[in-house]
Formats: C-alpha cells, structure tokens, sequence
C-alpha cells in the first residue's frame, strides 16, 4: 500500500507529459507530401539494396538523405509567438528586418553628422546681470530712490559732523562717495522752489566779462559749467577733482590761490587787505559743512582782491541767530550787504570785503572756534 494511499480514494497517474516539440505548421502540405514520398522512396531503395547488397545503391540513398536533411536546415522555421502568415511573408518578400533599422541607424547618423553644432553660450556670451542702466519698474525705481536718499542723507550727517580733514581723507580713500553725495544732493535740490547754483549763474551772468570768480565747495561744478562758455574765469575747488573743472583742495585748510593776509605795515596798526589776491567773486553756496567752516571765511578773505564780494546760500534751518553769523562773518574782515531770507530752504547773504588789522594766533584761535553758530543738517531717524 503506498504511502498516501486510502480506501475508496484514488490517486491519477501522472500526467501525461506535454511535448517540447513544435508542430508543424498547417500550410506546409506540398512539403509533407514531398516528405511522405522520399520516405516511400526511401523504403524501396532499402529493398533494393538489400537484395542486390550493392553499395552504389546505398551511397546514392545517404546523398539523397544528407540533401534532405540540408533542405530542411535551410527552410525558414517559424519563430516562437509569431504569426505564420508573417513567416510566409517574410518568406515571399525575401527581406528581413535588420536591413531596415540599419538604414534608419545610418540615416539618424547621418543627420546627426549635418545638423550644426549649438555653440555653448560663454561667459562673455552670457546675459549680464541687472545693470542700474536697465528699465526698472515704478516700485524697483521707488526703492533705489529711496536707497539712494538714504545713502545721501548719512553722508551727509557726517560731512556736517567731521572735520574738513577727516572728509578729505573719506574721499580719497573712497571716491564714489563724492559722486554718490553729489547724486543725492541733486535729487534734494529738485524739490526746492529754486536751487542757490542756479539764482547765482543768473547773477554773475551780469557781471563784466572776465570777471574771476572762485567757486568753494563747487559740487559737479555747475557754476563753471555755465560761466566760463560765456568768457567768465571761474576757478572751482573740492574734495575731489573730475579732472576738468574741478580742483582738489581743503577749502577750510589752504587753497592754491594767491593773496597774503598782512598788509605789509610794520606794526600792523593799520587795517589792510593784503596783497597779491586775483579774484573778484567768491562763492560758498552751501559749502560750510565741517566742523572747521570758519577758515572758509578766512580763507575767502585772503584770495579776494580788495573790495571783493563774498556770497553765501546756507540752509535756513542752519541758522540759531541770524545776527550772530553777521557779526562773525564781520570779525574777518567783510561788510554786511544784503540777506535775502525769501526762500522756505535756503538764506542768501551779500558781504563785501574790507581793510582789517593784524590779529594774533590766540585771537584766531577764538574766532575760529565760533563754528556753532550753525547747526549741522541732522535728519530725522525712520
């Protein structure tokens, strides 16, 4: 009894093994009948061999065998899940496939070898990064106005608040903020009534020609920019120079001009008004900046010729005592003129310069120290 085996049950045998070997394909009967008669031939050859034990008969029958078996190894066989009419196709057409894909490959190749190489963009192909030059929209143009003022404005302050010396150094060391100071301050000029540059181009332009003009604290130099095309000589000085119009000078050290202070008396009691000065007209449109700003006034001094004038445009808010800077600006050695306080943003003052009497370096010393009496230009903090 085998090991699995019980009453009334029954185990099937094992099932018939199903055969590796390809069926013939059904439209193939010219072939079986041709197989069918070389076997009958086959057959009888054998007999007749047999009988006559000939061995020209036999190896005439092993040459037509190995001719068959030929036939066959040549005949195309089906291939596994394809389709026989595709075979018989195959068959009648006598192409194939790879032929094909080899002339789709040379073809692909062949249009890879002609199209033109897409040059790599270098770095000096490249688009450039947002220039300041480009369009910028209402908002972007905004907020760089508003960088911009900023920047103006703590420049600004700190021009007020340091020495001339520590300003000039500022500049040297970084030249950009002169430009960057002077841009500003052109945007802060747009929203005043009238700019001081412009009242005063309108009225040197009356002034004989010829006329040597000293421009201190002169900006982008737009007072010579306008004087000298119509024959006027002006003479312009600044932190730093453009190379042109511009000359780089302390205006509250020693400028490089000509002119002495004494007037040549042995004991100096008489009031004089130096000597070797060429210019006429000294400007100071918003110039007295620094700490230091007194020894404009007396440099301005020393450069004139004797009767010069002497004009200043100072912000309003500037001044605690109107007064107090006229007496001061006369201890140099000037006559009080005119002022015109018209303007919501700015005060114009006329002097003219007179005779003085020597001083000491101790009665300089209390003059100079004066320089509160204008208020430097703070902003309000946002």
């Amino acid at each position: 009894m085998a090991l699995f085996e019980v009453p009334g049950w029954s185990v099937p045998d094992a099932p018939a093994s199903m055969s590796k070997k390809r069926k013939r394909p059904a439209n193939v009967g010219d072939q079986d009948k041709v197989q069918s008669a070389a076997v009958n031939l086959d057959k009888l050859m054998n007999k007749l061999a047999a009988r006559s034990g000939g061995k020209h008969h036999r190896k005439e029958i092993g040459t037509f065998k190995n001719q068959e078996r030929h036939r066959k190894k040549e005949r195309p066989q089906p291939k596994k899940h394809e389709p026989q009419h595709a075979v018989a196709a195959e068959r009648n057409s006598g192409t194939s496939d790879p032929e094909p894909k080899a002339k789709k490959k040379k073809k692909s190749r062949d249009a890879a070898e002609t199209k033109p190489d897409t040059p790599r963009p270098s770095s000096s192909t490249r688009s450039p990064p947002h220039s300041p030059g480009a369009t910028l929209t209402s908002l972007q143009h905004g907020m760089k106005q508003s960088l911009d003022g900023a920047r103006f404005r703590v420049i600004n302050e700190n021009l007020y608040k340091s020495d001339s010396s520590q300003a000039h150094a500022m500049m040297r060391e970084d030249p950009a903020v002169f430009s960057d100071y002077h841009k500003g301050f052109r945007q802060q000029v747009e929203s005043w009534p009238s700019n001081p540059v412009s009242h005063y181009i309108s009225a040197l332009s009356s002034h004989p020609v010829r006329t040597v003009i000293a421009d201190l604290g002169c900006g982008d130099a737009a007072l010579a920019r306008a004087l000298i095309p119509k024959g006027y000589a002006v003479l312009s000085f600044d932190l730093v120079s453009d190379g042109a119009f511009i000359t780089e000078a302390d205006i509250f050290g020693h400028l490089p001009l000509p002119g002495s202070e004494d007037d040549g008396d042995d004991d100096g009691s008489k009031p004089g008004q130096g000597h070797g000065q060429v210019v006429h007209v000294v400007v100071c449109a918003l110039s007295l900046m620094g700490t230091n700003w007194p020894n404009c006034l007396r440099e301005a001094w020393r450069i004139l010729r004797p009767g010069g004038e002497l004009k200043i445009a100072e912000v309003a808010s500037r001044f605690t005592d109107v007064h107090q800077f006229h007496s001061l600006v006369k201890s140099f050695g000037f006559r009080h003129r005119s002022t015109d306080d018209s303007n919501t943003h700015f005060t114009l003052f006329e002097f003219q310069k007179v005779g003085r009497k020597s001083r000491s370096e101790k009665e300089w010393r209390k003059i100079l120290a004066k320089s509160e009496i204008l208020k430097p230009c703070e902003y309000k903090r946002r």
